[in-house]
């Protein structure tokens, strides 16, 4: 569907290219970016310098997909159109909640600063990794309930609505949303010292359980029927889209949700499979040398 309605701000009809042809200048996410990647680079610099090798593809994960996915959600044409557009604003969720954590958590950045701080900072950071507070906010299982309960409590609300006229509200949204990402993935990709590790049989059953509760939400979302009645922050989105606009808007972001939902969801679930493959022939190596040990031991007697 082509929009016929003026959008606010005199922003043009959303297209492909308007992603990046109506750029976002917001002062506080382009100086936290840079500053994140800044201070990782510093730290595998510091790496090499003393000799020590860091996974370029860690890098690439966090400075490049990680932090290049946070610029993409809140510095693009999605971060101009997220208070207009309902299905920019999906987009803009899933990539925040969904597709960053995921990327900067592969990045191991605490590792990093584990090996690169100085000792009075690295305590300090083992201190706040081991407080009781780091271990609730990391609990799988209140984890779980923040990551699976956060869009339901969103969009059947009126919470949603709030936040689009309240910019602070807006922002810390965006804020909630990466954090409730982090602290559902961080944990169970398991490459940083966080608490709420657990063994990876678990790991999977928490991923697969929170897979089909996107796809519920998207379904009731795109359920909007034609007069409109359940359309989503209805008294807002009709100041300046007609209803069949507005119900277009509600199905593409209830779609978002849902595809978004299994497909990452799945991807997932294959990269802790692979993990867990990998750590089975790390212990078997580790089982076979140890067996070897324990003959040359009895054969020298």
């Amino acid at each position: 569907m082509v929009l016929t309605s003026t959008l606010p701000g005199g922003l043009p009809p959303y297209g492909p290219l308007t992603t990046f042809t109506q750029p976002t200048l917001d002062v506080v996410p382009l100086l936290t970016i840079l500053a994140l990647g800044g201070l990782y680079l510093y730290g595998v610099l510091r790496l090499r310098k003393n000799g020590v090798a860091w996974p370029v593809g860690r890098t690439i994960s966090f400075v490049g997909l990680g932090l290049g996915t946070l610029a993409l959600a809140l510095l693009s044409g999605l971060a101009a159109y997220d208070t207009a557009l309902f299905g920019a604003h999906m987009l803009q969720h899933m990539l925040l909640t969904m597709v960053a954590p995921v990327f900067l958590a592969l990045g191991a950045p605490v590792t990093l600063a584990l090996r690169t701080l100085p000792l009075t900072w690295r305590k300090r950071l083992l201190s706040v990794l081991h407080s009781r507070l780091s271990r609730l906010l990391t609990f799988p299982l209140l984890a779980w309930v923040s990551f699976v309960a956060t869009p339901f409590v969103l969009y059947l609300s009126g919470l949603y609505e709030q936040s689009l006229v309240h910019p602070l509200l807006h922002d810390a949204l965006h804020v909630h949303f990466v954090l409730v990402g982090c602290l559902f993935f961080w944990p169970l990709l398991g490459l940083d010292p966080v608490p709420g590790r657990v063994g990876y049989g678990l790991r999977m059953l928490i991923s697969v359980a929170a897979l089909p509760f996107h796809a519920f939400l998207g379904v009731a979302i795109m359920s909007v029927d034609s007069t409109g009645a359940g359309i989503i922050a209805r008294d807002y989105y009709l100041q300046f889209l007609t209803v069949p606009e507005a119900i277009y808007q509600q199905k593409v972001g209830g779609g978002l949700l849902w595809a978004s939902g299994d497909v990452v969801g799945l991807l997932f679930l294959f990269v802790m499979l692979y993990q867990w493959m990998r750590a089975s022939e790390r212990e078997a190596v580790r089982e076979d040398r140890r067996l070897d040990r324990l003959d040359a031991a009895a054969a020298r007697r």
